[in-house]
């Protein structure tokens, strides 16, 4: 019996070793991850220390938000992706019922970070506070508004915008209908 315990002991602390391997790869903190997966950052952190372990499905969530799958997970060595479809997206739906979508779950570790967005009529994101790098975005359906320092400017569909992250800045839906878009960020900041 004891050995059993001591097998899932290791067992347990080398998953949450690759955990923080891949969160640390992706240039995520706890807290972040444990945002993307609605999960707490005290058991972000149990786990990384083999004290806990997750059930299959959390396991499933924090490692797809990391842009991998459970078969790649246990892996002892994979080549990086390279075409991400919709099932690899990491999908978080806020209070509002807004839907971000990480295009690339495992981008946070490189230089950018593309999302896609979509917006429910009277939205907004949070106000971001001015950081080093540079945004980029472009609409696919409706129209934003990109709220730099007090200045609003309105993105139509097929339209792109683009500014240094050194003032305050937030994007609002411009319309009564939602309105989506594709937003990159350099360096990752979501």
């Amino acid at each position: 019996m004891t050995g059993s315990c001591e097998m899932m002991s290791n067992l347990e602390e080398q998953i949450g070793r690759k955990i923080r391997d891949l969160r640390n790869q992706n240039g995520l903190t706890q807290e972040e991850l444990a945002d993307r997966t609605e999960l707490t950052k005290g058991f972000i952190s149990q786990l990384e220390r083999g004290m806990t372990a997750p059930s299959v499905s959390t396991l499933e969530d924090i490692v797809t938000c990391l842009g991998s799958n459970l078969s790649d997970f246990f892996k002892e060595e994979s080549q990086p992706k390279v075409v991400y479809k919709e099932e690899d997206y990491f999908e978080k739906v806020d209070d509002e019922g807004n839907i971000t979508s990480w295009l690339v779950a495992s981008a946070q570790g490189a230089g950018l970070e593309p999302i896609r967005v979509a917006l429910n009529a009277g939205s907004s994101l949070p106000l971001d506070k001015p950081h080093d790098g540079e945004e980029f975005g472009y609409v696919l359906e409706g129209a934003v508004l990109v709220h730099l320092a007090g200045e609003s400017y309105l993105v139509n569909e097929g339209e792109s915008f683009f500014y240094k992250s050194d003032r305050d800045h937030w994007i609002s839906n411009a319309l009564d209908q939602t309105s989506v878009f594709i937003w990159v960020s350099s360096p990752p900041s979501f």
